[in-house]
């Protein structure tokens, strides 16, 4: 997912008055430091599982318009623009459904780890590689002459 575009959801989840996360801690010393002082509030982290799995909600929805929208188009043949906007739809159809997907695993994810806080760094690593991995941008399809 670009960059900007996470950047445009996270905004527009904030517009919709979803609460803020905070993490608490014990201030450290001067001096100090290290992974003694660190607090985690497990409620937090639930919250934050919760809120994004919750985001999958919105993105149903949106998926739903997007089908909804499709459906008048009809028959396809001989009509290049149709083809386009047929290609660009399966594209954006796979994409948000990924983004969907994302965050179900993303919030599971954040959610285990508000129950157990029981994984090392190397570990909530190898999990989020994992959802990377799996999730992997798609192509750049729309626009694209492909021969045309």
């Amino acid at each position: 997912m670009a960059w900007d575009e996470w950047e445009r959801l996270k905004a527009d989840a904030a517009a919709r008055g979803s609460t803020g996360m905070q993490l608490n801690h014990v201030p450290s010393e001067p001096g100090g430091g290290g992974a003694g002082d660190l607090k985690s509030d497990k409620k937090a982290w639930t919250k934050a599982g919760e809120d994004t799995k919750g985001l999958q909600d919105g993105i149903s929805k949106a998926l739903g318009k997007l089908d909804h929208g499709q459906s008048g188009l009809g028959e396809l043949s001989g009509v290049q623009s149709a083809a386009a906007q047929r290609e660009l739809y399966e594209s954006w159809k796979k994409y948000v459904g990924d983004v969907k997907g994302r965050c179900g695993e993303l919030g599971g994810l954040m959610e285990k780890s508000g129950r157990d806080l029981s994984m090392t760094d190397a570990e909530v690593k190898a999990e989020l590689d994992k959802v990377k991995d799996k999730y992997q941008d798609t192509e750049a399809v729309g626009g694209q002459a492909k021969g045309r």
